[in-house]
């Protein structure tokens, strides 16, 4: 992969923030099973492929991650909670560097009636 794309897609600031949220690789006690991959490598698959729109068996080579790993990483930070203390770890930092201007903020709520009897 180009380091033009992969500086773009996870630049050293976002990776500083994710890389203490991924959990841990962890090999099997037994031995066996496949080689742990690059982190970042697989981070940025996982981006692109949530950012471009790209299928995950179409993700390409260049990323030297296969569709399956990058898939099972994203599954297993899904499952982690990974995006939702990223979310929170970006904030506080834009917060902290006053880049966040929340008079601006906009909240979005809805009503819907509830119907009697509704099945």
């Amino acid at each position: 992969m180009s380091v033009g794309l992969s500086q773009r897609l996870v630049p050293d600031g976002l990776w500083e923030l994710v890389a203490p949220l991924l959990p841990k690789f962890t090999s099997r006690p037994q031995g066996g099973g496949t080689a742990p991959v690059d982190e970042r490598a697989a981070f940025t698959a996982v981006v692109y492929v949530l950012t471009s729109g790209c299928a995950w068996w179409h993700l390409p080579e260049t990323f030297g991650v296969s569709p399956a790993t990058a898939h099972r990483r994203f599954t297993l930070w899904t499952e982690a909670g990974v995006w939702r203390r990223l979310h929170r770890a970006v904030q506080d930092e834009l917060g902290a560097r006053g880049e966040v201007d929340w008079t601006a903020a906009i909240v979005d709520a809805a009503s819907v009636r509830a119907k009697k009897r509704a099945r």
